[in-house]
């Protein structure tokens, strides 16, 4: 029987995984079984961990907000800020508050108190500040 040369398609593949996993350390760098399993769990992980970061950085955003907004001591909390803001129609997202709240407090102040000033004086339209 004569001899069959297998082709390059399965070393291209291996040659693939083995550039991915190439700063792996150990094990996991060297042989081919733990390259392709390591190589799963990390791809795994980025693909969990893109949805983490955007969770995390609106936790950030949040607790950002709340702490500055507790110290002017215009409203008592983060909620009550975020309602008002809603109910008039302002068009602020939590990243922008965010920060507006690191880098300037007086202008997170500065919109707080016209929020205030509108809840008392009950504005007939909406008002938007950008």
């Amino acid at each position: 029987m004569t001899r069959i040369k297998r082709g390059y398609i399965a070393r291209r593949r291996r040659n693939k995984t083995r550039l991915f996993s190439s700063t792996f350390r150990g094990a996991h760098s060297k042989l081919t079984g733990a390259m392709t399993q390591q190589k799963t769990r990390a791809l795994g992980s980025a693909h969990r961990d893109r949805s983490r970061k955007k969770r995390d950085f609106r936790r950030l955003w949040i607790t950002r907000i709340n702490a500055v907004i507790r110290e002017i001591e215009v409203f008592y909390s983060y909620s009550i800020f975020i309602h008002y803001l809603y109910k008039r129609h302002l068009l602020l997202n939590r990243k922008i508050l965010a920060q507006i709240a690191i880098s300037n407090r007086n202008c997170l102040s500065m919109i707080s108190q016209e929020i205030e000033m509108m809840n008392f004086t009950g504005f007939p339209f909406p008002v938007v500040v950008v």
